[in-house]
């Protein structure tokens, strides 16, 4: 188990190492800054004062081993947009983020697993039939259909809910609702097909031969060993949600690290869109030692 974690460790080193250079060099490509933040009727010497400002003058690999060598010492650069430093203006929102993420894969970790298992128990009774058109729904629904959707009908219709922002309880529900529908159908769809291969093993049934009831059979006999497939969705889907909620968090106005990635690839802020990349990379990287350990928790054969 610890070799494997290094390798993982190792590994994900040279990746993010990999995706830095790559960032790097690609967001050059989008334009100069300068261009973009001065007048339109700016004189050569302001434009040239800009560039020289942000070390824009210099040729493109002294930038890079330049910004290495501050990301060693832990400077991330400064914000051209918010005259801060890039890496306060990137927690920040990673941090709204990040509430989104786990609010919404707990609601959906949850309840995918108890309604799949219960419609795995009795294949193709009524309920399981309901289940299985809910999730195959939910799992093909697009989130901007249904984040347009959801704003027409409880916002602007019915007036429940807020259109978009943050500050009350009442703006959570329409992204965390949005966020909640495809993942939910997915993992859904995984648990109820993985407890079905479980239900058919001999231990279940000599669990049912000796008279054992059906929410120990469920929940404690079967469920442990039918999780592996169902953690590796469930880490997909929240690595995707880390990764920033693009969608749902520029439709709500929700002040997220997707939504400022994509503010600052449009406004060539690339001191904001690297450190962006890096602590989202950093957070898959954690999670994935997580899904790692819950691997090893969930079948012993792993920890060798």
């Amino acid at each position: 188990m610890g070799k494997k974690m290094m390798r993982r460790i190792v590994s994900s080193f040279f990746s993010l190492v990999a995706l830095v250079v790559m960032v790097f060099f690609l967001s050059r490509l989008t334009g100069d800054p300068a261009a973009l933040f001065l007048p339109i009727d700016a004189t050569q010497e302001m434009l040239d004062q800009f560039r020289e400002l942000h070390g824009l003058n210099d040729p493109l690999i002294q930038q890079f081993g330049r910004y290495v060598w501050d990301v060693l010492h832990l400077d991330f650069g400064d914000s051209i947009r918010k005259a801060r430093p890039a890496i306060d203006v990137v927690l920040e929102s990673f941090a709204w983020t990040l509430q989104l993420a786990l609010i919404t894969i707990a609601l959906v970790t949850a309840l995918a697993i108890t309604i799949g298992s219960i419609a795995a128990f009795r294949p193709g009774g009524l309920f399981d039939r309901f289940v299985s058109l809910v999730s195959l729904v939910g799992a093909s629904a697009p989130d901007f259909w249904i984040a347009i959707v959801g704003i027409v009908v409880f916002s602007i219709t019915f007036g429940w809910v807020p259109t978009s922002g943050t500050g009350t309880v009442w703006h959570w529900i329409l992204p965390v609702a949005v966020l909640f529908i495809r993942p939910f159908g997915l993992i859904l769809q995984v648990v109820r097909g993985s407890m079905l291969t479980a239900f058919g093993s001999a231990y279940v049934k000599t669990a049912r031969a000796k008279g054992v009831g059906n929410r120990s059979i469920i929940f404690i006999h079967t469920l442990r060993n039918a999780m592996l497939p169902v953690i590796t969705v469930i880490g997909d889907q929240a690595a995707a949600m880390l990764n920033g909620a693009v969608v749902v968090e520029t439709i709500f106005g929700f002040p997220g690290v997707g939504k400022l990635m994509i503010d600052s690839i449009l406004q060539r802020d690339f001191n904001v869109i690297l450190a962006a990349i890096m602590v989202t990379a950093l957070a898959i990287f954690v999670m994935n030692l997580l899904i790692d350990i819950a691997y090893a928790l969930l079948d012993p054969r792993l920890r060798t």
